[in-house]
């Protein structure tokens, strides 16, 4: 393994030391990378994402001005044209807009801090005339955190357990006897791989339910699976490197993916899993660095890779020496039938990491997840994590540890179980003649819905937001947002875990109310 490491680094290095050769050779400059920016960017899609970061992290303020096009050039080493072509982009979205002879402007207001991160631009279509496009005032957000921060009263955009569904009362108490067992808990930090104790019980609950038993150290203890995800990006992915990731896909890794300026190579994923000649095909072609998967109810279809895919894509891994990241969120959330084990417990090459989150389910607040992998990973994933939290919080550990496996928290997630069905069966029931298709999933948080041809889900996102009153907005998420290219696409997410029977009913009966309006337009 550790011959394969190096070889596998070396890989990488020449991939990314190409990379950078050729975008100093397009812009005639020294390799340095400028402020805001990770090289190379390879066209206009490319830098109108990263320019949408910046935007929303607050590089500039509302009416600031933009870099011109030939120092955005400059910077970056693209073509003027392609910096003109991702200006006029951000244009066409409302971000930005151009002055005669002056340049390009920030027209997005930046919302108080205390409101959530980034900025949210009024929504235009690009089939819109400027007419049409100037009624609009409806807020169209650009990242999926700033839609979850847009307050409405039809919460189906957020995949996460309504709080009246948990044992808050029982979690308090909880919480207060670990006081009591460990006075000193809030004067130390955490071991960097995590506290033992929750080690221990993470080891008995993936040999129970995993198929798998972490050994030694090979399990660290993360805040939530986006940190996971995060400390992998870091740790395996550079500049330019290839990777693979699902088509739709978790949002949140895209863009994580994106950041890191990564090659990013779509594999559709279906309700029986994936084309493995496909996975094949581009393993082989494009030897990527890493293949991020979510194959159990995943997000945002909520389908389940089967088992007999999962053996083959550890053994496609082993072949091309391509390290599988398996994001494990919503194993313990099935209906009917537990899910095959994940592809972790068929890899005997130690080419996957598995990650594990249960901060959808378990007490959120704790943001509690882990990670599994074996030893030349984990030294890498440990160097990340010590150079950014240094360690999960210790008082969240100890709470978790004491509560996850105990008779109380068997019985909830039980009960937990039969209510997201019920409240699944009662979005689908509130579908039933809509004309939209979906797969109706065996676990999971979401339901993957395609709407008929010429409801555009853009559209229909900006007249739910926008509908005036607050009392009968409603959110959702695009299937555009899923898309690694983001391109557009007719699919949307609804999520039926923030409500109860009653209003996702309402919700879902206003949602058509908008899509039939548009229909006759």
């Amino acid at each position: 393994m550790e011959h394969n490491s190096s070889v596998h680094s070396k890989r990488r290095d020449r991939a990314a030391g190409n990379t950078s050769a050729r975008a100093n050779s397009r812009s005639g400059r020294s390799a340095e990378v400028p402020d805001g920016f990770l090289l190379p960017l390879a066209n206009s899609s490319e830098l109108a994402v990263e320019l949408r970061i910046r935007i929303a992290r607050g590089d500039w303020i509302e009416g600031e001005k933009l870099p011109s096009v030939r120092r955005m050039s400059e910077e970056t080493g693209l073509h003027r044209l392609t910096v003109y072509k991702a200006y006029n982009r951000l244009k066409d979205e409302g971000l930005i807009e151009s002055r005669e002879k002056s340049g390009y402007y920030l027209t997005v207001p930046r919302r108080p801090a205390e409101t959530g991160f980034g900025s949210i631009q009024r929504f235009r279509s690009p089939e819109q005339t400027d007419s049409e496009a100037s009624g609009l005032e409806a807020p169209q957000p650009a990242l999926l955190g700033e839609l979850h921060s847009v307050e409405c009263r039809y919460q189906f955009s957020q995949a996460l357990i309504d709080p009246l569904l948990l044992p808050n009362s029982y979690l308090s108490e909880e919480a207060k006897h670990v006081f009591d067992l460990y006075p000193r808990v809030l004067g130390t930090y955490a071991p960097l791989q995590g506290d033992e104790e929750l080690l221990n019980v993470l080891r008995r609950y993936m040999s129970e339910t995993c198929d798998f038993v972490p050994e030694g150290q090979e399990l660290l203890v993360t805040s939530g699976g986006q940190e996971a995800i995060h400390l992998t990006c870091e740790a395996l992915v550079r500049p330019g490197d290839a990777v693979l990731i699902e088509q739709p896909s978790y949002s949140v890794a895209i863009e994580m993916f994106k950041h890191r300026n990564a090659r990013l190579l779509p594999v559709d994923i279906h309700p029986d899993g994936y084309r493995m000649d496909e996975i094949e095909a581009l393993m082989r072609r494009h030897r990527p660095v890493l293949f991020y998967l979510n194959p159990t109810f995943h997000n945002p279809t909520g389908w389940c890779v089967p088992a007999e895919q999962r053996k083959r894509l550890a053994d496609l891994a082993e072949t091309y020496n391509c390290i599988l990241v398996e994001d494990d969120a919503f194993r313990d959330v099935y209906f009917d039938t537990p899910p095959p084990p994940p592809v972790y417990s068929y890899d005997t090459a130690g080419n996957t990491i598995y990650i594990r989150s249960f901060s959808k389910y378990v007490f959120p607040g704790l943001r509690i997840g882990c990670l599994a992998a074996r030893a030349d990973l984990m030294r890498r994933l440990l160097t990340a994590k010590a150079r950014s939290t240094g360690g999960t919080p210790l008082l969240n550990q100890k709470v978790f540890a004491h509560q996850f496996q105990s008779e109380r928290s068997r019985r909830h997630l039980h009960k937990l179980r039969t209510a997201l069905q019920l409240r699944k069966e009662a979005m689908e029931k509130a579908l039933e003649g809509s004309g939209w298709t979906w797969h109706s999933p065996q676990g999971g948080l979401n339901l993957w819905i395609k709407l008929p041809e010429g409801i555009s889900p853009q559209r229909l996102l900006a007249d739910a937001l926008g509908s005036g009153s607050g009392e009968d907005t409603i959110s959702f998420v695009p299937g555009s947002f899923f898309d690694p290219e983001s391109r557009p696409d007719p699919h949307i997410r609804l999520s039926f875990s923030m409500l109860n029977e009653r209003r996702i009913a309402e919700g879902v009966a206003l949602l058509r109310a908008h899509a039939e309006k548009q229909g006759f337009r």
